[in-house]
């Protein structure tokens, strides 16, 4: 809430994003991670031309954070800029994604927009170190009360892109005082272990999966423009 609707940021331009950049790459960071830039591209891939031509030049993989609501018009005018995708896939059900993100059309458009990404990066790849250097990676997120919904969307998801990408299964889902009435609960864990299985039982073989305390405000980070 503090960055959607607490109108905290700071004017950046094109120039100081490009030095932003390269300055991320020397403290020895292992990719440049954009967090839903969708508003900004016309700005990041200037930038990322600037980082690129510089001397040293800009190497580390672009990561282009995503709710995955993109279309492909956008997804190939980045093709030489991104190298990896980090997307959501958030709901299998128009309700859902009505109520709880006023997108009707976001399973739909979500789903063509990943299948673009993987045509795109091709099949996941990590570098020596074991460290993804290329490709996608698709996260869902489990909703209180909603694992129906979730494994309707694993389904969709495995059908379109198969093992071709990386999965985030998550339980973190940590309520704002703003959220529904119905959200104001933690996910059960029966219900994320079912949501495991059924990956499992679909043929999923490459999966990121949570353990332990995840729900925590801790993991919401503190947005002080740091290093900006």
């Amino acid at each position: 809430m503090t960055i959607s609707t607490g109108q905290v940021g700071k004017a950046i331009s094109v120039n100081r994003l490009a030095e932003i950049f390269l300055e991320l790459q020397e403290q020895g960071a292992h990719n440049i991670n954009l967090v839903t830039p969708t508003h900004y591209v016309e700005a990041i891939m200037a930038a990322l031309d600037l980082a690129h031509s510089a001397t040293p030049a800009l190497h580390i993989p672009i990561v282009y954070n995503t709710s995955g609501y993109e279309r492909v018009q956008t997804i190939q005018r980045l093709a030489d800029y991104v190298d990896i995708y980090l997307t959501d896939y958030k709901y299998a059900s128009p309700e859902l994604a009505t109520r709880y993100s006023s997108a009707p059309d976001y399973p739909n458009v979500a789903l063509v927009a990943l299948a673009a990404m993987v045509q795109a990066q091709g099949e996941y790849r990590l570098n020596a170190e074991g460290l993804l250097e290329a490709g996608v990676i698709v996260r869902h997120l489990l909703l209180p009360g909603h694992l129906d919904d979730s494994l309707e969307a694993l389904e969709a998801v495995f059908a379109t892109v198969g093992n071709k990408v990386c999965y985030a299964l998550m339980n973190q889902f940590t309520a704002l005082p703003t959220a529904p009435a119905e959200l104001q609960q933690r996910v059960r864990e029966a219900d994320y272990s079912k949501l495991i299985d059924f990956a499992l039982d679909l043929g999923i073989t490459n999966s990121f999966m949570q353990e332990g305390e995840t729900a925590e405000e801790s993991f919401i980070p503190p947005f002080d423009l740091q290093g900006v």
